[in-house]
């Protein structure tokens, strides 16, 4: 594989995209939130959805999420090389009007499987926002630049999963299970107008490339090529499949495990909150301290703090819901520091193909990740152990997997 060298500079361009920098990141991180929107609103209403529906078992209601994720990561591989070839707007604008268009599907479902499906072709359309999103960063920002930028959207992102599920919460307080969906519709249609009446081309007609066969395959094969960008697709895979585990698990942890299933969307939320801050402070340090620094050390803090967990857990302690909280809070605060770092290390050296190398990252982590997250999640029995057992599992083989991409060298950035 290539190994290509880290650019450390400043971003490509002052005031990206004919807009102000902060409108840029709001918009980014507005697209990149329907995902967390599309999932952590239904979260409180899962229940009602299984009862509607007539789910027998508790742990099948995960499908509502497992099957979005599904969607959403194989068409990315779509979404990315089209962004590639006709710009990134209009694919952005299809994508959106598509997402709110089915969001219709899921409302009026007669069945659950008639709901999971509409969901999955949620997903689908869903991958276009994220996918392009991360396109038009990449063409606006590079390096450490481009971490810093990602940063900041995640800690703006992070305000939807932290108030997504006391939403969801307060609709159903208001009407049925379906309305939850009905203000995704809303949502969606609300960016496609914004990004179509605001957003500029990021991706000029000189750039564009064809999406021929043999221009996919060679596009394909660069990104397979590169060894940054596998390795820190594939540990960023693992990191949210500990993350899917928990979202498909944590209306059952709260209220099942802990019983404190009416303050779950604050306990949730709560959690989200640890990643806001640390999101603020990774965009603070990453320019002076550097991406590998950071997020090498917050994924080594994730195996130590989970791997100590479970070991207790298995020795028939730790089983309070203090320590439990503790360690999860404590985790995801980690996890901020590593997902928006991962993703500039794995962008960075495919500035060239960006829509095809965030369909590649998109499409493999999310498939990595809903594929663990749901393995995991299918596994609860009634305590926490499958889950922070899980957490360790995962963030191990992540550590391995970026050893291995760094050449046995943690901690050193390439200009050292």
């Amino acid at each position: 594989m290539v190994a290509a060298p880290l650019q450390s500079s400043a971003p490509v361009v002052e005031r990206p995209l004919g807009m102000h920098k902060a409108e840029l990141i709001a918009m980014m991180a507005g697209l990149m939130a329907l995902n967390a929107l599309a999932i952590d609103i239904m979260l409180p209403a899962m229940p009602a959805m299984g009862d509607a529906l007539g789910v027998a078992d508790p742990n099948h209601r995960q499908y509502i999420i497992t099957s979005y994720l599904v969607g959403l990561a194989v068409a990315q591989l779509f979404f990315g090389p089209a962004s590639d070839r006709f710009g990134r707007k209009p694919p952005l604008v299809v994508s959106l009007v598509g997402y709110a268009v089915v969001g219709f599907g899921c409302v009026f479902a007669p069945s659950f499987w008639w709901l999971v499906a509409a969901r999955a072709a949620q997903g689908v359309f869903a991958s276009g926002a994220r996918v392009i999103a991360l396109g038009i960063v990449r063409d606006a920002y590079r390096g450490r630049g481009m971490a810093e930028v990602m940063s900041l959207i995640m800690m703006v992102f992070m305000v939807v999963p932290i108030l997504a599920p006391n939403i969801g919460q307060v609709v159903l307080y208001l009407g049925p299970w379906p309305w939850v969906f009905a203000v995704l519709i809303a949502v969606g249609f609300g960016m496609a107008i914004w990004t179509a009446l605001r957003l500029t081309e990021s991706l000029p007609e000189a750039k564009r490339r064809s999406i021929d066969f043999s221009g996919l395959v060679a596009a394909y094969g660069q990104v397979l090529k590169t060894r940054a960008t596998v390795g820190y697709t594939l540990a960023t895979g693992l990191i949210f499949g500990g993350l899917m585990a928990f979202i498909g698990s944590a209306e059952q942890v709260f209220s099942e495990v802990f019983d404190r299933r009416a303050a779950f969307t604050l306990y949730f939320s709560g959690v989200a909150g640890t990643m806001m801050v640390a999101a603020l402070l990774n965009s603070r340090l990453v320019k002076r301290v550097g991406m590998r620094r950071l997020s090498h050390a917050a994924l080594l803090g994730f195996v130590v703090l989970n791997a100590a967990e479970a070991a207790l857990l298995h020795s028939g302690g730790g089983g309070q819901f203090a320590l439990f909280y503790g360690v999860l809070g404590a985790s995801f605060f980690c996890f901020s520091f590593i997902g928006a770092n991962f993703n500039a290390l794995a962008m960075e050296p495919l500035g060239e193909i960006a829509g095809t190398a965030a369909a590649f990252l998109g499409f493999m982590s999310t498939l990595v990740a809903a594929g663990l997250g749901a393995a995991i999640g299918q596994r609860f029995d009634g305590t926490v152990v499958p889950l922070v057992t899980g957490f360790a599992a995962v963030s191990a083989g992540a550590l391995v997997i970026v050893f291995i991409t760094e050449g046995g060298r943690l901690f050193v950035e390439p200009d050292e």
